[in-house]
C-alpha cells in the first residue's frame, strides 16, 4: 500500500486542469527498440500473449511528446499538477458546484450504502469524483497505449515504474475484454471516473454497482473505489477535516506551511493563525493555497491527510474538501 500512495495514487490527476492539444503523437517504431522487443519476449512468456498481438499493437503505438516533456528534466510545479487559481475556476465555480449537488442527489443511495459500509462521509466521496473527472464528464483524452508506451521505452524520471504499468495495461485489457488501442485517460495513463493506473484497477478495482462488471467509468463502481480507499487510508467518519484561519496581511511566511507534517498547535497559534472555528486536535497542517493577491491559510486535521494520499497536493484536498462543504 506504501508503493499506491507515495508512487501510484500520486498520479491520478484531474483531468480538466490539463489539454492534449500542444503536440500530438507521432509515429513512431518501438519495434526499432531492444527494449520494447525483451518486454514483447516476457509477455509472451510469462504472460501468454500472443506474439502476433503484441507485435501489432506495438506497431500502432505512438510517441507522445507532450506526455513525455511532463516527466523529462527537471520537475516544474504546475507540470503534473494544479494551481489553486485552476482549482477555483474549474471545479470550485458555481456551475460545478451546482453539478455536485446534483450528483449527490441522483446517487444519494449508492453513496449513503458506501458511507455505512465503509464509515466514511458521504460528501467527501462526492468531493473526490467531482476533482478527478467533474463527475465522469472529463475523464480524458490522451491515448493510454500512447502514453504509456511512451513512458516506458524513453528516458524520463519515471521510467520504471511506467514500465510496469504498461504490462498492467495489456492485463487489464485482457481481463476486461477492452480494445487496447481505443482506450482514454490521462497524460500518465490514468483511467476512468477516479483516474486509477492500470495497477490500481487491476488490484482495487470493484463492481460497486453489482451489475457483474468492473468499470473504471462507471459513477457507481467508483463511489465505492473511493469509499475504500477512505477507509483503507484511515478516514474518521463525522470527524474534523479542515477549518479557515485569519491572519495579519496578504501574505504567510511566519510558518513553513504542509499538508505532509503537523505543527503543534500552540505553535500555530503563537505565530499570528487564529483559527475561524474550534480546532480539537493538538496539532494541525498548516495548509497554505496561495491566490494571485493574498493566501488563504487553513488548519488541516487528520482527515485532510487522507484526502492528498490519493494526489499529493494541499490544493487538491482542499478543492475536495470545499466540494463536500457546499454539498452538506
Amino acid at each position: 500500500m506504501k508503493f499506491l500512495k507515495r508512487c501510484l495514487l500520486v498520479m491520478l490527476l484531474p483531468l480538466w486542469l490539463f489539454a492534449n492539444e500542444d503536440r500530438p503523437p507521432v509515429p513512431y517504431d518501438f519495434l526499432a527498440k531492444k527494449e520494447v522487443r525483451a518486454f514483447i519476449d516476457m509477455m509472451v512468456n510469462k504472460h501468454h500473449f500472443k506474439r502476433s498481438y503484441m507485435t501489432a499493437v506495438m506497431k500502432k503505438a505512438k510517441k507522445d511528446r507532450d506526455t513525455l516533456a511532463r516527466y523529462t528534466g527537471k520537475y516544474r510545479v504546475g507540470t503534473t499538477n494544479g494551481p489553486w487559481e485552476r482549482y477555483k475556476a474549474h471545479v470550485l465555480d458555481p456551475v460545478s458546484l451546482k453539478k455536485a449537488k446534483k450528483f449527490k442527489k441522483r446517487y444519494y443511495n449508492t453513496l449513503l450504502r458506501a458511507s455505512k459500509e465503509y464509515h466514511v462521509d458521504m460528501d467527501y466521496i462526492v468531493g473526490f469524483i467531482g476533482v478527478e473527472s467533474k463527475f465522469g464528464e472529463y475523464s480524458g483524452d490522451y491515448s493510454v497505449l500512447d502514453a504509456l508506451a511512451t513512458l516506458a521505452f524513453h528516458p524520463n524520471r519515471m521510467k520504471k515504474f511506467f514500465k510496469s504499468e504498461f504490462g498492467h495495461l495489456f492485463l487489464m485489457a485482457r481481463e476486461q475484454g477492452y480494445d487496447i488501442t481505443a482506450l482514454q485517460g490521462s497524460f500518465a495513463g490514468a483511467m476512468g471516473v477516479v483516474q486509477q493506473m492500470p495497477s490500481v484497477f487491476r488490484k482495487f478495482g470493484m463492481d460497486y454497482n453489482r451489475d457483474g462488471l468492473r468499470d473504471p467509468w462507471d459513477l457507481e463502481d467508483a463511489i465505492g473505489i473511493i469509499a475504500r480507499f477512505m477507509q483503507q487510508n484511515g478516514w474518521r467518519k463525522g470527524a474534523l477535516v479542515a477549518v479557515p484561519t485569519r491572519f495579519k496581511g496578504k501574505r504567510y511566511t511566519a510558518l513553513k506551511a504542509s499538508h505532509r507534517r503537523t505543527l503543534p498547535l500552540r505553535t500555530i497559534l503563537k505565530h499570528g493563525i487564529t483559527p475561524l472555528e474550534p480546532f480539537n486536535e493538538p496539532k494541525a497542517y498548516l495548509l497554505k493555497n496561495q491566490n494571485l493577491t493574498h493566501d488563504d491559510i487553513w488548519l488541516g486535521a487528520k482527515n485532510f491527510r487522507v484526502l492528498t494520499r490519493y494526489n499529493n497536493s494541499t490544493s487538491y484536498g482542499m478543492a475536495i474538501h470545499l466540494i463536500a462543504q457546499s454539498v452538506k
